[in-house]
C-alpha cells in the first residue's frame, strides 16, 4: 500500500480508499492471502465500451483483413496517445507459421519499430524531445541514433516507414501513417511478416497498398476528427 501510494504521490489513506472503490467496481481485484492488487474483470467492460466508442476499430478491421490475405502478412490499426504509447486496436493475423507476441489492447513506446519513425516524423515533438525518447527503446539489433533520424526523414519524405530486423530480428514491419487535418498522426497500419519473403520490390508495393487504405480511411474518419 506504501508503495502505490508513493506511486501516486498519495497518502496511504487516500490511496486505500481509492483502491476499494475500483474494487467495488472490479476494475481491479485483491488476492486475500498475498494483499497483492491486479486487473480485475471489469477492465473487460471498460475496454469494450472505449472500443465501441471509437470508429476506427470497426473502420480499420476489413482493411486489416483484406491486406493480410494478399500479402500473408499480419496486420495492426494502432492508434498513438497523448502519453507516447500506442495501443493496438485492431488485429488480423497471417496464416504464414510465424507468430507475432501482440494482441488487441497491446501497449509499446511510441518510439518503437515502424510506427515509431512514423511517431518521430509526423508527431510534431522536437528532436531534443525524440533523443530522450529513443535512448528509452530496446531493440533486438540496437539501430543508432543517427541512423534512425535518417529513417524517420525518409518516412517524412515517402509517408512511410520500414523496420527491417532491428525491432524483431526476421521480422520486417512497414507503417503508414493515418493524419489528422493538421498532417499530425493519430493512427498507424502496420504490416508484418518474415524478411526473408518480403524483399524490397515487395515491401515498396505493400507500402503503396498501405498509403492507399490509409488515404480512404482518412476521409471516412474525418468527419469524427
Amino acid at each position: 500500500m506504501k508503495v502505490i501510494a508513493t506511486e501516486l504521490g498519495l497518502v496511504p489513506s487516500t490511496a486505500l480508499h481509492i483502491l476499494r472503490v475500483l474494487v467495488q467496481e472490479e476494475l481491479i481485484k485483491v488476492d486475500g492471502a498475498s494483499k497483492r492488487y491486479s486487473l480485475g474483470s471489469g477492465m473487460l467492460t471498460l475496454a469494450r465500451s472505449v472500443m465501441e466508442r471509437s470508429d476506427f476499430p470497426s473502420l480499420v478491421q476489413p482493411v486489416l483483413d483484406r491486406v493480410a490475405r494478399k500479402w500473408g502478412v499480419s496486420t495492426m490499426g494502432v492508434e498513438i496517445t497523448a502519453s507516447h504509447r500506442m495501443v493496438v486496436l485492431a488485429l488480423s493475423r497471417s496464416q504464414t507459421p510465424f507468430r507475432l507476441h501482440v494482441d488487441v489492447g497491446s501497449r509499446f513506446p511510441a518510439l518503437v519499430s515502424a510506427t515509431g519513425r512514423l511517431v518521430a516524423a509526423f508527431g510534431g515533438d522536437s528532436w531534443e524531445q525524440l533523443e530522450k525518447m529513443f535512448r528509452a527503446v530496446r531493440w533486438d539489433k540496437p539501430v543508432s541514433l543517427a541512423a534512425w533520424k535518417k529513417e524517420v526523414e525518409q518516412a517524412r519524405r515517402t509517408g512511410y516507414s520500414v523496420d527491417r530486423d532491428t525491432y524483431m530480428s526476421g521480422i520486417t514491419l512497414v507503417g503508414v501513417p493515418l493524419l489528422d487535418a493538421q498532417g499530425k498522426i493519430n493512427y498507424t497500419l502496420v504490416a508484418a511478416g518474415l524478411s526473408d519473403q518480403l524483399n524490397a520490390a515487395t515491401v515498396q508495393q505493400l507500402a503503396q497498398h498501405l498509403l492507399k487504405e490509409a488515404r480512404q480511411l482518412e476521409t471516412l474518419l474525418s468527419p469524427v476528427r
